[in-house]
C-alpha cells in the first residue's frame, strides 16, 4: 500500500514522462537553494534526463565545491522544456530573471519549505514546517527509489545544515537528525563540507564583518539591532554580495537583542530587508509581508522601494510595534 503523500506521487509520474528539465532557485542563493537545485538536478541527470540548472545570480564561492562540473548556469532565453522545477523559492518573482526564460514550458513544479509561498506553479509541494527544502528533496528521491550518490549527499546535507544553522535554530525536528545521518551514510562528506561551508571564508568577508561590529546599532531598550550594507561597503572590503549571508547572525547573537535587521543598498532608491527573531512570539515573517516580502516565523526578508531612510523608519517602526505586541 502507498501511504505517501498523493502529490509526492503526482510529482514523480509528471516527472517521468518528461525528458527535458530546467531546475531553478532564486536570487541570491543560499546554502539550501544551491544544495536543493543541484542535488536534485544530479538526481535527474542520473535517470538520463537532459537538466538545465539555472540560477540569476550564480553560485557562491564558498559553495563552488558542490558545483566541481560548473552545472548551475546563468538563464537563457528561448529555450524550451518539459518541465521546470523551482526549489526554494517563495514566490515567482524571487526567481529573478530566471522568470521570463522559462516561459516555454508544458510542466512548472514548486518545491519550497517558506510559509510564505505564493502557490505561483501548476503542482505546488510546500512543507511550511520543515526546516529546509534540501529535506523535501531528500524525501522526494526516497519516494522515487533513485540513488542518493555521495555528490547529491553532499548537495543535500549542505542545504540541510545551512538552513538549520548548523541543526541551532528551533525548526530543528527529530527528523532532520535522521535525515542529516542517512545522508552521512550515503557518502555526504562531513569534515569537506564543514571545511568549505564554515571554516573558510575569504580576508574580504571577514573585513566586511568587521564593518558589521563597527556599525551596528541598537534601539528599543537594545531589543533591535540593525545594520546598513551599502554598495560602498561591498567596494571597499573588497566583498561580493553573497559574502553578507549569514552576518546578520552576529547581531542577532547579542544577548539583549530579540530583532535583528539588516539593510542593504540593492539601488538608491531600492533597500533589502533582512529579519532574523529570536522570539516565537515575534514573527518576521508577518513583518516582512507587510513590506511585499516573507519567509518563515524566525528568518525573512523583502525589497522595498524609497529613500533608505524612509524605508529605515518604517522598518523599525513595524519591528518597534510588534514587539511591543508581543508583550
Amino acid at each position: 500500500m502507498n501511504s505517501q503523500p498523493k502529490i509526492i506521487n503526482r510529482i514523480l509520474e509528471s516527472i517521468r514522462d518528461c525528458r527535458t528539465f530546467c531546475v531553478v532557485g532564486h536570487v541570491r542563493p543560499d546554502g539550501d537553494c544551491i544544495g536543493s537545485q543541484l542535488g536534485l538536478t544530479l538526481a535527474l541527470l542520473n535517470q538520463g534526463k537532459k537538466v538545465r540548472c539555472w540560477n540569476e545570480d550564480g553560485n557562491p564561492r564558498k559553495l563552488a565545491f558542490l558545483d566541481p562540473d560548473h552545472l548551475i548556469q546563468k538563464p537563457r532565453p528561448g529555450m524550451k522544456f518539459d518541465c521546470v522545477i523551482a526549489t526554494d523559492s517563495a514566490s515567482f518573482e524571487r526567481l529573478g530573471k530566471v522568470g521570463a526564460c522559462i516561459a516555454k514550458r508544458k510542466l512548472f513544479i514548486n518545491i519550497d519549505h517558506h510559509a510564505s509561498n505564493t502557490r505561483y506553479a501548476d503542482l505546488n509541494w510546500v512543507l511550511a514546517r520543515n526546516p529546509s527544502t534540501g529535506e523535501i528533496i531528500f524525501r522526494l528521491l526516497k519516494a522515487a527509489r533513485w540513488p542518493i550518490t555521495p555528490p547529491i549527499a553532499d548537495c543535500l546535507f549542505t542545504a540541510v545544515s545551512t538552513d538549520t544553522g548548523s541543526f541551532q535554530y528551533p525548526t530543528t525536528r527529530p527528523g532532520t537528525y535522521h535525515v542529516a545521518g542517512e545522508l552521512v551514510q550515503r557518502g555526504a562528506n562531513l569534515a569537506k563540507i564543514c571545511d568549505e561551508v564554515y571554516q573558510s571564508y575569504p580576508l574580504s568577508r571577514v573585513r566586511l564583518l568587521r564593518h558589521v561590529y563597527n556599525h551596528f546599532h541598537l534601539t528599543h531598550d537594545d531589543q533591535i539591532a540593525y545594520l546598513w550594507l551599502k554598495k560602498a561597503d561591498y567596494a571597499r572590503t573588497g566583498a561580493d554580495t553573497s559574502e553578507s549571508e549569514g552576518l546578520i547572525d552576529h547581531i542577532r547573537d547579542i544577548e539583549p537583542v530579540v530583532i535583528a535587521c539588516v539593510f542593504e543598498e540593492i539601488e538608491p532608491e531600492l533597500t533589502r530587508i533582512s529579519l532574523r527573531s529570536k522570539s516565537n512570539r515575534v514573527n518576521v515573517n508577518d513583518i516582512a509581508s507587510q513590506f511585499g516580502g516573507g519567509g518563515h516565523n524566525a528568518a525573512a526578508g523583502a525589497r522595498i522601494r524609497g529613500k533608505p531612510l524612509s524605508v529605515q523608519r518604517k522598518v523599525i517602526a513595524a519591528v518597534k510595534k510588534a514587539l511591543n505586541s508581543a508583550h
